[in-house]
């Protein structure tokens, strides 16, 4: 890992950005699949640390926020009978929380999808914003709770809940029933009704499976540990908040969102992370111990 150029790290962390396997880089870049596990891992703790402690005090107008699925190890219906299966395995939800004008992802979690996760969830996402903001969700029940504990009255809160036609697929298969209507509901405040969606941040749920490997369905490229899903995702997330241009707006969402004033590259993620490892310190002059 510490023989890793910075251009060798970077070209490395491009290929994990855009959605190759761990294996399919090895077999490319001739590194050990350790030493771009590791990578990820360091470059995952770098980009969440950055994302902590600067992307503070966004000023936006509308957030939308969603959860996408995966799973870590093997599905919540096989964990019971998994061989060895680590904590943390099973369904593996991450909770985003998009600007809607910027596509900035403001805040992001991994783990579960119960009412402690939401608020969790919910407080980062307040902790983060500058100004009263609409906030539009899914119909998923655990937000009320941790919209109102995060926010209180300070914001203008609405939900936007699909209906869905009846599951259409083969036995054993699962294939989404088709959406045939939706229906918006104000839960606090004074939403502008015209402006609840969630259209952004599901398009964004799909930016996230195409990008990284491990969200591919039907596949074998799930992660086998929730802590390296987590690293995964705050690699993606720095991606494509500082470093992914958004084809309409034509600047990055980080940009557009006012945290940066420049654009990134991979080589930025590189260096956090050889800014982040410990240097080895200095051995002194040899001293024979006293007897």
């Amino acid at each position: 890992m510490n023989r890793l150029s910075i251009e060798e790290r970077a070209k490395i962390l491009h290929l994990l950005c855009e959605g190759m396997s761990i294996r399919a880089i090895t077999r490319l870049t001739g590194a050990s699949k350790n030493t771009v596990s590791k990578l990820l891992i360091d470059a995952g703790k770098a980009c969440a640390a950055y994302h902590d402690a600067n992307v503070r005090n966004v000023r936006s107008a509308r957030i939308q926020v969603d959860e996408i699925w995966s799973f870590t190890y093997a599905k919540q219906k096989n964990v019971a009978t998994a061989k060895d299966a680590p904590e943390g395995a099973g369904d593996t939800w991450t909770w985003t929380a998009l600007d809607a004008d910027s596509k900035m992802i403001v805040s992001y979690l991994v783990g579960g999808r119960d009412a402690e996760y939401a608020m969790w969830f919910m407080d980062d996402l307040a902790a983060r914003l500058a100004n009263r903001v609409q906030l539009t969700s899914d119909g998923h029940r655990a937000y009320l709770e941790a919209v109102e504990g995060a926010f209180g009255c300070d914001v203008d809160y609405a939900q936007l809940v699909k209906i869905y036609g009846p599951t259409m697929g083969a036995p054993g298969r699962y294939s989404p029933g088709e959406c045939i209507g939706s229906k918006k509901f104000r839960v606090e405040g004074r939403p502008d009704i015209d402006h609840v969606s969630t259209s952004y941040v599901e398009r964004q749920n799909l930016t996230m499976r195409m990008h990284m490997r491990r969200f591919t369905r039907l596949t074998n490229a799930f992660s086998k540990k929730v802590e390296n899903h987590a690293y995964a995702v705050a690699l993606h997330m720095m991606y494509y908040n500082f470093i992914r241009i958004h084809k309409t707006l034509r600047v990055t969402p980080a940009m557009a969102a006012g945290v940066t004033d420049r654009l990134w590259e991979i080589a930025d993620i590189a260096q956090l992370v050889e800014a982040a490892e410990v240097k080895p310190a200095k051995r002194g002059p040899y001293k024979k111990a006293a007897v």
